[in-house]
């Protein structure tokens, strides 16, 4: 199974500078380490974006969740860092009611299999 609407997922840009890259968020800076170590920074944030969202495009979704938010999917993949690492990612979008379009929630290391 894919992405439903996986062409037209998107990313909030506050997810990714705000948060992904955020060294100081409380839930973020964490992500921000392991994100940062392969590279990325406030100069790169549009090839995270691109990373992120050829996962979802490309990705098997490997679990599917409904709340009361919407349905959200786990899709994994992987993408070479700037500094040149394969990093394997887990990454989390939701598809809510009123909106078709898959929208960004997270993304962190995926855990090896």
């Amino acid at each position: 199974m894919q992405l439903p609407n996986r062409n037209k997922a998107y990313i909030p840009p506050s997810k990714l500078a705000g948060y992904l890259l955020s060294e100081t968020h409380a839930v973020g800076r964490s992500k921000a380490r392991f994100f940062r170590a392969g590279g990325f920074d406030e100069t790169n944030v549009a090839l995270l974006e691109q990373d992120l969202l050829s996962i979802a495009r490309t990705g098997a979704v490997v679990e599917v969740d409904q709340s009361s938010y919407g349905t959200k999917y786990v899709v994994d993949g992987s993408f070479e860092t700037p500094n040149g690492a394969l990093a394997e990612v887990r990454t989390i979008w939701i598809v809510e009611a009123e909106d078709a379009r898959p929208r960004f929630v997270t993304a962190y290391p995926a855990l090896p299999t």
